[in-house]
């Protein structure tokens, strides 16, 4: 971690860019050194209130950026180095684009007049990352560099949020760039329309078994009390959209489940039966909708969202309202009539209950006992990220959050998220308990951020389920081609002791009396901590072992 001290130094367009930031509220970015943006580096050198942390793979930078922005609830930001470095962190551009977060990144770039002429590591970084992000814009003139940040910033966080990618040609960060004063970005949101306002309540009015599905949206305006509120007057049942578990506190009696990946029958039972469907911040996206399967053109839905583009891509509604989900849920809340259908919030509930407040048995295998030792152990304010993989089955079924912004996942599904998100979301609230969730697979894809954690005093928690495969996919080769396996098999390695050759803590265990032993060591000492957990190969997810699937 770099914190930068006062020299005297001319304004260059890597001063400028800086400077930007700094005046935009940026204190805190990712990333590689890079030779191509040295002018950046030296500049944030200069600035006391910048702080730089230097990764050991572009992907963990922008993993670690992404999962900043999603627990601070302002941009991320990742810098590295022309095509090289560009292509590494392209998958948490992707991620940030399939999760609505806002990102900036800021990539160096070949000298100016190398340009197409295949220089070294030259790649071309606006149609790279067009596909795959708001904005791509490379900068050829150092003068228009507060512009373009101030530029990229507000489309990083308006409407629908996202990444930005911007790329600095060698020469124009060393060019001389004046910066002045930047007005500060004020988010903007769109207002409700009121005629669509009046057709939404009248839709209400006529519902027997509404439904409503909260996502992403609640999160970035932060809104997560209005629409407590909100479910509340109307007593609607409400369930959260893959992975935004905390958008509701899922004790409250309205909340009635998480549609995700392995849902239980009974939470997609709701959606299917509801009559009225209201979704609020969310696109809808394959695996809420479990491959667009779960709506009907029978049912009446409600899609309101930020962005015009997240509405009529799988469902054509009956109302789509382009609004803030803050400002559309103040707007709903006035609506004067009363609910006629308690008893089908009641049933939904009771449902909900019946699977996820199972006791736990002696004879459940050790993931589930370490889900309810977390939830007795953690304070409630805990953050817990999770990696991709089947492992997290048991905390999307188990775990209840009960607190808004405790839950950084990928929506995109990227492996190697978990450990570099839970170190960003930790930067962000260094007051808080961080735990990131992981199996051995996604684990070591990222695993060299742990000596990130350590070299900058990080102090995250990361679980590691270790049962030698590719869990998720060996899952679904079993399914379509039993026993024909082929590349999901993995080799032994001994996470604890890499952890511990890191300088982190380390524990390999098998039983939860060890587990509980091991958390407690890492919550007291609070240091960086890797909890390698052995699992049983054959219990391959919640619901399946391996011999199964294979009978299936």
């Amino acid at each position: 971690m770099t914190k930068g001290v006062q020299v005297e130094k001319n304004e260059t367009g890597g001063d400028a860019v800086v400077s930007c930031l700094k005046q935009l509220g940026v204190t805190k970015m990712f990333g590689v050194p890079g030779e191509s943006f040295l002018p950046i580096l030296n500049a944030i050198y200069g600035e006391p209130e910048m702080t730089f942390i230097s990764n050991r793979h572009e992907g963990g930078a922008s993993f670690m950026a992404e999962g900043y922005a999603k627990a601070s609830n302002q941009p991320g930001v990742v810098l590295a180095t022309r095509g090289v470095g560009a292509s590494n962190l392209s998958i948490g551009v992707h991620t940030a684009m399939q999760d609505s977060t806002p990102l900036i990144v800021l990539l160096g770039q070949v000298h100016s007049s190398f340009l197409g002429r295949e220089g070294f590591q030259e790649v071309d970084l606006e149609k790279y990352f067009n596909p795959i992000s708001k904005w791509a814009c490379e900068v050829r003139d150092a003068k228009r560099i507060p512009e373009i940040i101030y530029r990229a910033y507000k489309k990083a966080v308006s409407g629908r949020p996202g990444p930005v990618v911007l790329s600095f040609p060698e020469d124009v960060l060393r060019d001389v760039s004046e910066v002045p004063k930047l007005p500060c970005v004020e988010r903007e949101k769109f207002t409700p329309c009121h005629d669509k306002l009046k057709q939404i309540e009248q839709y209400l009015k006529q519902a027997n078994q509404p439904v409503v599905i909260a996502g992403g949206g609640i999160k970035h305006s932060q809104t997560e009390q209005r629409l407590e509120a909100f479910v509340e007057r109307f007593d609607l049942p409400i369930v959260s959209a893959f992975r935004r578990h905390d958008v509701m506190n899922h004790e409250h009696p309205n909340f009635v489940g998480h549609l995700g990946l392995g849902n239980p029958k009974h939470i997609q039972d709701t959606i299917k039966k509801a009559d009225t469907i209201i979704a609020i911040g969310t696109r809808l996206s394959e695996i809420t909708t479990q491959s667009y399967s779960l709506i009907s053109d029978e049912q009446t839905l409600i899609h309101i969202d930020i962005s015009e583009e997240s509405m009529a891509k799988g469902y054509v509604p009956k109302v789509s309202l382009q609004a803030d989900a803050g400002a559309a849920l103040d707007e709903l809340l006035v609506m004067s009539f009363e609910p006629t259908w308690s008893e089908w919030r009641k049933e939904r509930r009771q449902t909900y209950e019946v699977s996820a407040y199972q006791p736990v048995q002696s004879s459940d295998p050790i993931n589930r006992h370490i889900i309810e030792l977390l939830q007795d152990v953690l304070p409630e304010d805990a953050i817990l990220t999770n990696d991709a993989g089947n492992f997290a089955g048991w905390l999307h079924q188990y775990y209840q959050f009960k607190r808004p912004n405790t839950y950084v996942g990928p929506t995109s599904g990227a492996m190697g998220y978990g450990v570099p998100a839970a170190i960003g979301a930790k930067v962000a609230n260094p007051d808080r308990t961080v735990v990131a969730l992981a199996g051995d697979g996604g684990f070591m894809m990222t695993m060299q951020e742990v000596e990130t954690a350590v070299r900058n005093d990080i102090p995250i928690i990361s679980i590691v389920f270790n049962n030698q495969m590719y869990g998720t996919i060996r899952m679904h080769q079993e399914k379509h081609y039993p026993k024909r396996v082929v590349g999901t098999d993995l080799g032994h390695v001994h996470f604890a002791n890499l952890a511990e050759s890191m300088g982190a803590l380390g524990f390999q265990v098998q039983d939860i009396s060890n587990f509980e032993h091991a958390l407690s060591k890492a919550l007291d000492q609070k240091r960086p901590t890797v909890i390698e957990v052995l699992t049983d190969p054959e219990q391959i997810s919640v619901t399946s072992t391996i011999e199964d699937l294979r009978q299936s």
